[in-house]
């Protein structure tokens, strides 16, 4: 049997949270099932627990945003 001195969750600097974090440049975030009420367009976070983080801080709770689009209006 092997056992490793190296803990297995150092990731060379890389946080735990940081590795199921999706990052969008281009998405719209909408509140509602129809796409009528968009909450933000533009760059944005998804964490791993479901909050979304825009790029000035602040934060949309997981029970405000019913989906997100990435790139909607991007040219195939």
């Amino acid at each position: 049997m092997v056992i490793s001195t190296e803990s297995a969750l150092d990731l060379a600097d890389v946080e735990l949270g940081d590795l199921f974090v999706k990052e969008y440049d281009d998405a719209v975030v909408y509140g509602d099932m129809e796409s009528e009420t968009v909450l933000h367009e533009g760059a944005i976070r998804l964490l791993a627990n479901g909050w979304v983080e825009l790029p000035s801080g602040r934060l949309l709770s997981p029970t405000a945003v019913h989906h997100i689009d990435e790139n909607p209006d991007a040219d195939g």
